[in-house]
């Protein structure tokens, strides 16, 4: 067992509001910004344990992004790091959208030509950024046939399946197929990194998510306390969901419009909102909570949706790790590394090119960006950013 090199807790979370400031694109798309971050510039992580990490979280419910920021920040900094990387990856976004609930929600149905520029320019840059972080995860977790046409396999299956359950299907094929045919190298235990607190800790947390997960419904069935019922509901979601991202809005719809806490039509503009956010899409929660509650509600919501996530992350760290040491577990990780790739391959084409593709000239600048980052080595705020003034200048003329 080895250590990720420690950091200061304040660095961690300046590098992660950097992150939450430019990271627009989505789930995928924030996967690849986290691998330039980590993997390729700072090399605070090596590409099998990002990838592994990356694992971990997709197979675990709640929002997979974040989850992997979070565990990002724990190994770099221990608990306070993981807390650290969670506040600055999620503050940028929250905080905008709880303002929005205050006064700006007519962006939200009606929006100008720049900010349709603008957006048409964010998704292109997020098409490059997941394009970059599938072939640099490919070159190193697919390097051989077996794992390359496992990795196709998975993409199969969550292109013409879709749904979490079929990236759950990939993931557990992915699996199988390592416990049968793939053979770690020697030596190849030496990488493997270990979580910066002892099981009892990991327990402690698996332990408070399915209390939580319990209690909460009977503690709010009992009260009356819309506060309650809402932790209740924002937790159960943040729970349960597989896949994150926009697979959590209409579980957050019928969790809170059909009770009749925000109107359909504020939903919707929240939803529109989100799109044009950089860092995770499960800040709507902070609009919600917001419209329910004011500062306090956004806070409780935001709170509420991402603590399950988390919990299972710090309870599944210390198990993952000593548990990647085996040979058969390596084994079983290879297979799943290369589905990971695949999972990345399908989110490729859906819906990162089909939402930002229209015609051979958002073709054409999606193929800049991803030069400007590939051959330039351009940082990707600045292509972000460019590329956001472009599109918002280009569609105001």
């Amino acid at each position: 067992m080895s250590s990720v090199p420690r950091h200061s807790v304040l660095d961690i979370f300046l590098i992660f509001l950097r992150l939450g400031c430019t990271s627009f694109g989505g789930p995928v798309a924030h996967l690849g910004y986290y691998r330039q971050e980590f993997v390729a510039n700072r090399r605070w992580l090596d590409e099998q344990t990002y990838a592994d990490l990356v694992a971990l979280s997709q197979f675990l419910p709640g929002p997979a992004s974040s989850q992997t920021s979070f565990a990002i920040g724990t190994l770099a900094g221990g608990r306070l790091g993981g807390i650290a990387a969670w506040i600055g990856f999620t503050l940028p976004s929250a905080v905008a959208m709880a303002l929005f609930a205050y006064g700006v929600m007519a962006l939200g149905e009606t929006q100008a030509a720049w900010q349709q520029g603008a957006l048409k320019g964010l998704k292109l840059v997020a098409l490059a950024v997941v394009a970059q972080a599938v072939w640099g995860m490919a070159k190193s977790l697919c390097p051989d046939r077996e794992r390359a046409t496992l990795a196709v396999a998975a993409a199969l299956i969550v292109v013409l399946w879709a749904g979490s359950v079929a990236q759950i299907a990939a993931i557990l094929l992915g699996g199988i197929v390592g416990a049968a045919l793939l053979k770690p190298a020697a030596g190849n235990g030496a990488q493997h990194v270990a979580a910066p607190y002892g099981r009892g800790f990991g327990w402690l947390c698996l332990a408070l998510f399915f209390a939580l997960l319990a209690g909460l419904p009977l503690a709010a069935s009992a009260g009356d306390s819309l506060m309650l019922s809402a932790f209740d509901s924002f937790y159960r979601i943040g729970a349960l969901v597989f896949g994150g991202g926009h697979v959590v809005l209409p579980l957050l719809q019928a969790e809170v419009v059909e009770p009749g806490w925000v109107g359909r039509e504020a939903f919707i503009a929240g939803y529109g909102v989100t799109q044009a956010m950089p860092g995770p899409i499960f800040t709507i929660a902070s609009y919600l909570g917001a419209l329910m509650g004011g500062v306090p509600g956004a806070l409780l919501a935001t709170l509420a949706i991402f603590l399950p996530g988390f919990l299972l992350i710090w309870g599944a760290l210390p198990f993952w790790s000593s548990l990647r040491a085996h040979p058969k577990a390596q084994s079983v990780l290879m297979g799943v590394n290369a589905a990971v790739v695949g999972l990345l391959l399908a989110a490729l084409y859906d819906p990162v090119f089909t939402t930002a593709v229209a015609g051979a000239p958002d073709l054409a600048a999606a193929l800049v960006c991803y030069a400007a980052l590939q051959f330039w080595k351009a940082p990707p705020w600045a292509v972000v950013v460019l590329a956001g003034l472009v599109g918002a200048v280009l569609y105001s003329l």
